[in-house]
Parts: structure tokens; C-alpha cells; sequence
């Protein structure tokens, strides 16, 4: 798959093309997605933080990756925001073209002009070739993560 990519804003109307993305990456592990709860899910992160960004790189008219960016305003750090990135997904037979690197750096830009004083993600611990990748981009191993499976 050949030519220049982009990464434009997803709407509502997206939802099944990010379910296919999430779904080929591997990305939900609790079970299939159906276009009814994630468009309810949809709206639920919208109203909860009106900000977030859900982003679909492009190329040649079709999607390749998806992430979405959480800006969140803080108290402490002088009041700057810090930018999350989540639900990273580049479908298999696009990886390794630099579609994952491009989403990042997008972010990376969109987080700087935000004044965020840094970008955060996770990643599941077994994920090595992952964590090599983000490495790869600059990002640093930070703090001791956390997380408790809910029913």
C-alpha cells in the first residue's frame, strides 16, 4: 500500500472502521465490539471529557491506524496538561511502514502546541516489540504502572 498518509479526525460515523482497526490489531481483548455499544461508549467519552480527540490515518482513501488523545488539564506542574494517548491500533498488513511513528508524532505535536508537559501511554507488559517501538520514538520508561482488571 503505497502513498502519502494522513491522519484526519474521526467522527461518530467512523465507528465501525475503528472497530475493524481495533479488531485486526488485536486491541479488544474483552470480546467483539458491536456498532451499538460502541457508539454508546462513544458518547459516554465524549461527554466525560469533552476534549478528546479520536484520530484515523489514511492512506489511499483507506484506514491503516487509529489512536485516540486525551488532554488533561492538572493542578500541580504549574497548572499544565498532560496529554494521554490511548487505544494505539495499526492494522497488521500496514505495520512497519512508519504509520505507528506518524500517529506518535502527530500526537507529540498536538500535545507541544497544548502546553502539555508530557505524553503518557501504557502498554501491556507483554508487549515487547511494542515497547521497543515506543523507545525507538524517544519515549522513556517512567514510574511503576498499575492496573486492576474490573469485572
Amino acid at each position: 500500500m503505497s502513498g502519502a498518509l494522513s491522519i484526519v479526525n474521526a467522527e461518530r460515523s467512523d465507528i465501525p472502521t475503528l472497530i475493524s482497526l481495533y479488531t485486526a490489531a488485536g486491541l479488544d481483548t474483552r470480546g467483539p465490539h458491536d456498532e451499538t455499544t460502541a457508539r454508546a461508549a462513544w458518547d459516554r467519552m465524549h461527554l466525560a471529557v469533552p476534549g478528546v480527540r479520536v484520530f484515523i490515518a489514511q492512506r489511499a482513501g483507506i484506514a491503516v491506524g487509529t489512536y485516540t488523545l486525551f488532554i488533561l488539564p492538572l493542578l500541580a506542574h504549574a497548572g499544565a496538561p498532560e496529554a494521554v494517548v490511548e487505544d494505539v491500533a495499526v492494522h497488521p498488513e500496514a505495520q512497519g511502514q512508519g504509520i505507528g511513528r506518524a500517529l506518535m508524532q502527530h500526537a507529540m505535536d498536538l500535545a507541544r502546541e497544548a502546553g502539555c508537559y508530557k505524553l503518557a501511554l501504557s502498554s501491556n507488559q507483554r508487549r515487547e516489540q511494542a515497547h521497543a517501538f515506543y523507545e525507538r520514538l524517544g519515549f522513556a520508561r517512567h514510574g511503576v504502572s498499575f492496573a486492576v482488571e474490573l469485572p
